[in-house]
C-alpha cells in the first residue's frame, strides 16, 4: 500500500528556506515529485520530479536554481529544499507519484498523492 506524509511546510520571511519531507512508502523513491498549488492558481504545478528515462531531474523555471530535490534511502524521504524563496511561493505542497512528461514537459502526477504541507511567504 502506498503512503506518503509531508512534513515541513511553515510561514519564513522572503528570502528564507524550508526543508519540506516526504515519508514514502510503497512505492521507490525515485517515482515521488513536488507539486503545489498557489493561491492565484488554478492548476497544481509540479515543481520537481525525477525523469524516468534518464534518470534526470525537472524543475520549471519558476523553481530552478532555488528548489532541489533529494533522496535518503534509509530514512525512505524524499525532500524538497526550498531556498530564496519569493512571496508567490506561498501555497500548499504536495509530494506525489509522478514522472517527467516529455511531451507536456512537465511532472505528471501518476498515482498517489499526500495530504499537502502549507508553505507561507510573508514578511
Amino acid at each position: 500500500q502506498v503512503q506518503l506524509v509531508e512534513s515541513g511546510g511553515a510561514m519564513v520571511q522572503p528570502g528564507g528556506s524550508l526543508r519540506l519531507s516526504c515519508v514514502v512508502s510503497g512505492v521507490n523513491l525515485d517515482e515521488i515529485g513536488w507539486f503545489r498549488q498557489v493561491p492565484a492558481g488554478e492548476n497544481r504545478e509540479g515543481v520537481s520530479c525525477f525523469n524516468s528515462r534518464d534518470r534526470s531531474v525537472y524543475y520549471p523555471d519558476s523553481v530552478k536554481g532555488r528548489f532541489t530535490i533529494s533522496r535518503d534511502a534509509g530514512k525512505n524521504t524524499v525532500y524538497l529544499q526550498l531556498s530564496s524563496l519569493k512571496p508567490e511561493d506561498t501555497g500548499t505542497y504536495w509530494c506525489a507519484e509522478a514522472d517527467y512528461g516529455p511531451y507536456l514537459k512537465a511532472c505528471i502526477a501518476t498515482g498517489y498523492w499526500g495530504q499537502g504541507t502549507q508553505v507561507t511567504v510573508s514578511p
